[in-house]
């Protein structure tokens, strides 16, 4: 059974920092690009940003240099840690898994992020 478990949302002041850790298990985490997504209220769900098997990552605009995407597969695990946080980047935050031929896909709980001004 795959799961994905998100971490390390909560409550933060404007201008502040946080990293969000998702860890996975029940899949060859290594062979899965992972990204991290967002769903505001009445919001469609957007990517935040991604990183394949091998590294190489993409970022949405809004969050480009503010948002860093990590991952270590000896821990299963993928990173997101932004900085300078607005209101705006108030959401739930999901961590997806995705693997391509035939399209394979997972996703997390979510964790609700939360930025005060």
């Amino acid at each position: 059974q795959v799961q994905l478990v998100e971490s390390g949302g909560g409550l933060v002041q404007a201008g502040g920092s946080l990293r969000l850790s998702c860890t996975a298990s029940g899949l060859t985490f290594g062979r899965y690009a992972m990204g991290w997504y967002r769903q505001a209220p009445g919001k469609d769900r957007e990517l935040v940003a991604s990183i394949s098997q091998d590294g190489p990552t993409n970022y949405a605009g809004s969050v480009k240099g503010r948002a860093t995407i990590s991952r270590d597969n000896a821990k299963n695990t993928v990173y997101l840690q932004m900085i300078n946080l607005k209101p705006e980047d108030t959401a739930v935050y999901y961590c997806g898994a995705r693997k391509i031929g035939p399209l394979i896909e997972y996703w997390g709980q979510g964790t609700q992020v939360t930025v005060s001004s």
